[in-house]
């Protein structure tokens, strides 16, 4: 891909080289990752990227087009198509998700119980709207939560998007066995919500998920390396990937390329974790959304409902605006996230004085369990795209490492 003079952009340089010897020094050098890949672009225009280290436990450089589990940086993607969906009418934002997954008709609030026991019955849930979904207020939850019983019943069921789930239909039929964890509304929890809506755009559509994606956001903006699984004949170019135990113990190969499941097609395709994609196919994702929804011609959906889905909607009881650690359950609840909302398939910065980040009110960003990770930020034209292949990462405070250096090189602000 070729890169355009960054001082033409606005940026630094020699800053911007800051970036590389910073993940060359602590992550690479440190052995806390094996590889990264980086790119910077401002106005959907690459102006600098770094491609370091091992992509592989045997030594194989990371190549430019490395294919890489983008994990939860699905969610954007399947929300984006959703609302491609509400702006042809087929569904609206309000809609009871009842109104296309009838199969949680009667749900239950979790009020005890599980393990080895019944769940105890809890008061019947409010109905659930598409909106809740979106923004994580739904009241379904993660087995990767690790809180309690329910939790450990989304692990004991895979209900995590796993592949191996039986499709899309026995995948709700699960899920509406298990009560929620709160009334729809009430809260925030990040949880399966995105991969629900990813049925539900396969229901509406008459299209496997995959399938629409395909058609109406992966082709048209030359995506080619994203989808559900790994070719074949691209198979030389997918990652392994590791996890990281504990603290300064050394790396461990989780999936390794050669016999890896992304290798093969899923039986579930997972809308909140499912998707490869490559550096350059994401950018060209991060490129539409920093020209308002659209870019070469191509458009997904309007700058009005980006707008929308970019806004922060989490609202404390009196309807006042909260971000994650005022509402948030479970994950993403630390104080860490003070001045982050969360809008329709987006984190959003809400105050970079409380996030001790820099960067604009109106920046949206979301990341991977991999470590991977986005932001754009539309007051300054700005997007990043960063890959490796290391989980968990909530371990790894790379996003506001990189966000940092990256507007420690932008000298032309426009903020």
């Amino acid at each position: 891909m070729k890169l355009a003079n960054p001082a033409d952009h606005g940026f630094d340089p020699a800053r911007l080289d800051r970036v590389a010897a910073f993940v060359e020094r602590d992550y690479i050098g440190t052995g806390r990752f094996p590889g990264a890949d980086i790119m910077v672009a401002r106005d959907g225009v690459p102006v600098w990227r770094a491609t370091m280290g091992r992509m592989r436990a045997d030594g194989t450089p990371w190549s430019p087009d490395a294919i890489c589990r983008i994990a939860s940086m699905t969610k954007p993607i399947v929300s984006i198509a959703f609302m491609m969906l509400v702006e042809q009418g087929l569904v609206a934002l309000d809609d009871p998700v009842t109104k296309v997954v009838p199969e949680f008709a009667d749900l239950r609030i979790y009020a005890g119980g599980g393990g080895e026991a019944p769940f105890v019955p809890g008061p019947r849930a409010r109905p659930m709207r598409m909106v809740d979904l979106l923004s994580h207020r739904s009241g379904l939850t993660y087995g990767i939560q690790n809180r309690n019983n329910l939790d450990a019943a989304y692990r004991k069921g895979r209900l995590d998007g796993h592949a191996s789930l039986a499709g899309n239909d026995a995948f709700i039929e699960a899920l509406a066995k298990l009560p929620l964890a709160f009334q729809p509304g009430d809260a925030w929890a990040y949880s399966v919500s995105v991969d629900v809506l990813g049925v539900i755009v396969s229901r509406l559509s008459g299209q496997s998920l995959g399938a629409f994606l395909k058609t109406h956001l992966f082709d048209p903006l030359g995506m080619v390396d994203t989808g559900f699984s790994c070719p074949a004949d691209k198979g030389h170019r997918l990652t392994d990937a590791w996890w990281a135990p504990a603290p300064g113990q050394p790396l461990q190969v989780l999936d390794p390329a050669e016999n890896s499941a992304t290798l093969r097609e899923p039986r579930f395709e997972s809308g909140g974790g499912g998707l490869v994609s490559t550096l350059a196919d994401y950018h060209r994702f991060c490129r539409a959304l920093v020209g308002g929804g659209g870019a070469d011609g191509v458009h997904l959906v309007s700058p009005a409902t980006l707008r929308l889905m970019t806004a922060n909607h989490l609202r404390l009881p009196d309807d006042a605006p909260a971000d994650l650690p005022q509402i948030a359950q479970g994950l993403f609840s630390d104080p860490k996230q003070a001045g982050t909302g969360f809008g329709l398939g987006f984190a959003v910065t809400t105050d970079p004085v409380r996030n001790l980040t820099p960067g604009n009110a109106g920046e949206f960003f979301w990341s991977g369990i991999y470590s991977t990770k986005f932001f754009v930020d539309p007051a300054e034209g700005l997007s990043m795209v960063f890959m490796t292949q290391v989980g968990p990462s909530v371990v790894f405070p790379i996003r506001e490492q990189l966000k940092t250096l990256i507007y420690a090189a932008l000298i032309d602000s426009r903020a």
